[in-house]
């Protein structure tokens, strides 16, 4: 296969409402060599999910899981700029590699010490701090 026959593997997952937009291989190959603008925005991407990949191995490696799960959902309070996260148990464990039972136990630990609140699918945010 070239490039232009290989079905994308890229997975993403809106957390709010999204606008997608696809470019099809052509395009990019041709906007690449025309427009040094849209190059400079291809190698910036790449960077960032560059960045983006290291530090989460680098969390994986290196960061405790009752860190990552704060990590998480702090992450993801800037997301979503609210402090209600609409997510359940398992999503959480499917994003950091996890099990559900390992992350209920720690969201239950955040919520005895007055950190969180927990509801059915949703997780209220007190003092991430």
């Amino acid at each position: 296969f070239n490039r232009g026959q290989r079905k994308s593997e890229i997975r993403a997952i809106a957390e709010l409402d999204t606008v997608l937009i696809m470019v099809p291989i052509q395009k990019m190959e041709e906007w690449s060599s025309k427009y040094k603008s849209w190059r400079n925005f291809i190698f910036d991407s790449y960077q960032n999910r560059l960045m983006e990949m290291l530090d989460t191995i680098d969390s994986i490696a290196f960061m405790r899981m009752d860190e990552r799960l704060l990590r998480y959902l702090r992450d993801k309070q800037k997301l979503v700029q609210s402090d209600t996260i609409t997510s359940t148990h398992q999503d959480i464990a499917y994003e950091l590699h996890t099990s559900r039972v390992v992350i209920s136990r720690l969201l239950k630990k955040l919520e005895l010490e007055g950190r969180i609140k927990i509801q059915r699918n949703k997780i209220e945010l007190i003092d991430l701090d």
